[in-house]
């Protein structure tokens, strides 16, 4: 693959390495791309791999990748962080958020942070939201993820102290198809301390939880 060019130094100019976007590659590409980093000894992200894109890599490949379906990311030379505290954690609206919730938590844990999720705690049962308020209220940073309209993220901004990071997700129909009118709802709170990142964005809001983390470390 002659365009292949790897970015070795993101991190160290960054904090954040560079990961592999799967969608849209060959199987070819992906290989290709896969082999270079075992050869390098490399510690990868794959994001976006289908599990048809899984399937057709050489059983070499399979076994030293730590592959994740609901979350459809892979790491090569995968070391699991700690478990005990943290100081992220990522709260859903729904069940059917937990795909992009997942990919947020295990690209914290790629970058070493243990982030638990806390499932199903969407505003339309708002007791189940205040029950767990203690619990998220231990941790620096919640990553917030939400469909329909997009409800959740007001609310909990409006209830903790900590930076919110809110992930809209395409889970609705109707005028909330696509995730646009969560994107909408969270850009347009009146609740302050809001930070948006794109829909089904779960890895772009873990690494901006990672940035932050990283300024927290520094002092």
């Amino acid at each position: 693959m002659d365009s292949f060019v790897w970015d070795k130094d993101r991190k160290s100019r960054t904090g954040i390495a560079e990961a592999v976007f799967c969608n849209s590659k060959s199987d070819a590409d992906l290989a290709a791309i896969i082999e270079y980093n075992i050869l390098q000894k490399s510690s990868v992200l794959f994001t976006r791999m289908t599990t048809e894109q899984w399937q057709v890599l050489p059983s070499s490949f399979q076994e030293k990748l730590d592959y994740d379906q609901a979350s459809r990311t892979a790491i090569l030379n995968f070391v699991k962080p700690k478990e005990g505290s943290s100081d992220v954690c990522i709260v859903s609206a729904g069940t059917s958020d937990l795909a992009i919730a997942k990919e947020a938590q295990r690209t914290l844990a790629f970058n070493g942070y243990c982030a638990p999720i806390y499932a199903d705690l969407g505003v339309a049962g708002l007791w189940r939201l205040i029950e767990k308020l203690d619990d998220i209220k231990q941790h620096k940073i919640v990553i917030a993820l939400a469909g329909m309209e997009g409800a959740l993220f007001s609310v909990l901004s409006g209830l903790v102290d900590m930076p919110v990071i809110a992930v809209p997700t395409s889970v609705g129909y109707g005028v909330s198809a696509g995730g646009q009118a969560a994107l909408s709802s969270a850009l347009a709170s009146c609740s302050p301390g809001i930070l948006t990142v794109n829909i089904d964005n779960g890895f772009g809001a873990a690494n901006a939880a990672i940035k932050i983390m990283n300024v927290f470390t520094k002092g």
